[in-house]
């Protein structure tokens, strides 16, 4: 299975050099309550019940994980290679790692779709922040690339949440 993802390449992340101020940036965004591995863990929990519901749209749903785990990867190696351990905790800089408390358990089609949503909302606003502050222009293009995934994530949701609302 594919990920759903933009067709254009991820800016290559093998010329980063040391930068711990723009990796502990970006690691918000990698394995945080509110991070990339929280959208992997929600969107395969809603692909099984998507599978009762729609086998389509749980497989989309699914290629929505997969683009979630593309993520996790090219975060991951970016923190590496700026100096920054891709530790999986709740928040930069704890010791508390990471918990599932913040995956969405929702089983209908609607508020998962709506979970979803919001979570894609909440990662593209984080991803404009997190560029704001940058001064790598590297990991900005890493950064903007993942964005134009998030934004074909939430078209592709609304879609889905709107053929549900008109089964209503």
């Amino acid at each position: 299975m594919k990920p759903l993802i933009c067709d254009l390449p991820y800016p290559s992340v093998d010329d980063l050099r040391p930068d711990v101020r723009s990796g502990q940036i970006i690691s918000f965004a990698y394995a945080t309550l509110k991070g990339e591995l929280t959208a992997t863990l929600q969107y395969t929990y809603h692909h099984f019940y998507f599978g009762a519901i729609d086998k389509e749209d749980a497989d989309t749903i699914m290629r929505i994980a997969i683009a979630e785990m593309k993520h996790i990867d090219i975060l991951g190696e970016s923190m590496l290679k700026l100096g920054v351990d891709p530790k999986y905790i709740q928040c930069p800089n704890t010791k508390t790692y990471y918990d599932t408390s913040t995956v969405s358990q929702s089983k209908t089609a609607q508020k998962m779709l709506m979970d979803d949503i919001e979570g894609e909302m909440n990662a593209i606003a984080d991803y404009h922040k997190m560029q704001f502050i940058l001064k790598n222009e590297q990991v900005s293009a890493i950064i903007q690339r993942i964005v134009l995934d998030e934004q074909l994530h939430l078209e592709t949701l609304k879609k889905m949440l709107e053929k549900y609302a008109e089964r209503l």
